[in-house]
């Protein structure tokens, strides 16, 4: 698979600073989005060390050949290098008072072949548009998730909740967090979504659909979904990460070249 990236994040109209961070690596086929929580700066420090820990310690283990890796394989260097980043925050956080309570949540996605490995911690999310399907690959790690699971809430009555963003996993809150990490089949076509609840607090998935589904081009897609969370009334950082995959034309022979 060809995987083409597009990537923005935009700070909406309340935030005074954009405390979102992403990452696309194309060399290794690997996309990173985290959105920061703390004191005065401290989300941003955090998020930004997330994505760049990701980059560079991920992205040199596949660069080295783990985008050849077993699944099993890939799977655990993503753990690792979370569990590794989580440390380096957390340390962070403890080392300096500036930083005290600073975390981050986190969604990534490595693409290697016609796997997709998604991993995430909180409540950044990843979707995946298939055809005219839309569908939400990850699970958020919030109060709110697991009291829609316990069915004391349904989703609908979770849409007016007001502790959308009191998450149960973040980065550098703790010594330890697990990362989720999921395998998918990517196939010709599909647009996975990778997102901010800057985003999906403010645009439903059915208007999120409706952005991606039409043609045009990835940065098109994109900065319509920031306007549209904008438009809704851009509560919170917008951050947005697209991939678009598409199969690599088959090599053709020699006969077949010579005959046109």
């Amino acid at each position: 698979m060809n995987i083409e990236h597009f990537a923005q994040t935009d700070p909406g109209l309340i935030r005074g600073n954009n405390e979102d961070s992403v990452v696309v690596d194309d060399e290794n086929q690997l996309v990173v989005l985290a959105d920061g929580m703390g004191g005065y700066n401290a989300g941003e420090v955090a998020s930004a060390m997330a994505t760049s820990f990701v980059k560079t310690e991920l992205g040199r283990w596949l660069l080295e050949g783990g985008s050849e890796a077993s699944s099993r394989e890939l799977k655990r260097a993503m753990e690792i290098c979370i569990d590794n980043a989580n440390r380096s925050i957390f340390n962070a956080a403890n080392a300096n008072a500036a930083y005290a309570g600073m975390g981050t949540t986190l969604v990534m996605g490595v693409f290697a072949g016609s796997r997709a490995m998604i991993g995430h911690v909180g409540d950044s999310r990843c979707y995946r548009l298939r055809g005219t399907t839309l569908q939400q690959l990850t699970r958020d790690h919030s109060l709110l998730q697991e009291q829609i699971d316990a069915g004391l809430i349904s989703v609908e009555q979770a849409q007016f909740a007001t502790h959308k963003n009191l998450v149960t996993r973040a980065l550098g809150v703790e010594d330890t967090v697990l990362l989720e990490v999921n395998e998918f089949r990517v196939e010709d076509g599909d647009i996975y979504l990778f997102c901010s609840d800057g985003l999906s607090d403010m645009v439903t998935d059915e208007g999120l659909a409706a952005i991606l589904q039409p043609e045009g081009t990835l940065e098109e897609k994109a900065g319509a979904l920031v306007d549209a969370a904008n438009d809704n009334g851009g509560r919170d950082n917008i951050s947005v990460i697209l991939a678009h995959a598409r199969a690599k034309p088959m090599r053709r022979g020699l006969l077949s070249r010579m005959l046109g």
